[in-house]
């Protein structure tokens, strides 16, 4: 009963909680803590290994985000004519696993460095330590669950899980029934994941917000020589 109880407040209510403070605590970051909206970068700091440990990081953490959020938010029936459940499975984890070491690789890097160089370590903050840590263990889970797939090439289980994700964004309840009967690896794997988001508005994360797209689209720069 108690398991029951548990599984419904962490896989039914909690996301809810978590994507309530995701929105609202970015927005009254933004609005009332501008100042402390940067990335914080320590380059300037100590640059030994910083540009590889920082791109393998990125890379991996961007296909990874829009892996998840097109591959779970996706339904079913959009890529059913032309894609299997078992293919998306093995591109998941063909795609997905590269990422995930990539972004494990440059995220332990970013980590250990954050951790051990004296400059670096006496910028950061608590929640700097904390919130990087949280994606490289998450990152390591994500490799982790990579074998655990391989045993159900069929994609079943991503079918599930993305059943419960459209649940969730969608408002469709009775979402942590899908979660019932899924590995625990993939339960400890959704609720780190949740976590990140809940603790997304009082990291230095919120730059991503920043993205500057609107460099792609502006007009050059002029520039004249005097006289």
């Amino acid at each position: 009963m108690f398991g029951e109880y548990l599984q419904h407040l962490i896989y039914g209510y909690y996301p809810y909680l978590a994507g309530t403070v995701f929105l609202v605590g970015s927005l009254l970051r933004f609005d009332h803590g501008q100042y402390t909206w940067k990335t914080g970068s320590s380059q300037m700091l100590s640059s030994k290994n910083m540009r590889l440990a920082s791109n393998l990081f990125h890379i991996g953490i961007l296909v990874i985000f829009f892996g998840h959020l097109f591959g779970m938010l996706t339904p079913h029936w959009v890529y059913a004519p032309f894609l299997s459940a078992g293919t998306k499975q093995v591109l998941a984890i063909v795609i997905g696993g590269i990422a995930g070491v990539l972004c494990l690789a440059g995220g332990a890097m970013l980590l250990y460095r954050r951790l051990t160089n004296p400059r670096v370590k006496a910028s950061s903050s608590m929640m700097d330590n904390v919130i990087l840590g949280l994606i490289v263990f998450q990152a390591g889970l994500g490799v982790i669950s990579v074998f655990f797939s391989l045993g159900h090439l069929d994609g079943e289980v991503m079918l599930t899980l993305a059943g419960w994700a459209q649940s969730i964004v969608f408002f469709s309840g009775g979402a942590a029934d899908y979660m019932a009967e899924v590995s625990w690896i993939y339960k400890i794997h959704v609720f780190i994941g949740l976590t990140i988001i809940l603790l997304f508005p009082f990291s230095r994360l919120v730059h991503v917000w920043s993205v500057p797209f609107g460099y792609v689209t502006r007009r050059y720069q002029l520039v004249r020589k005097r006289g």
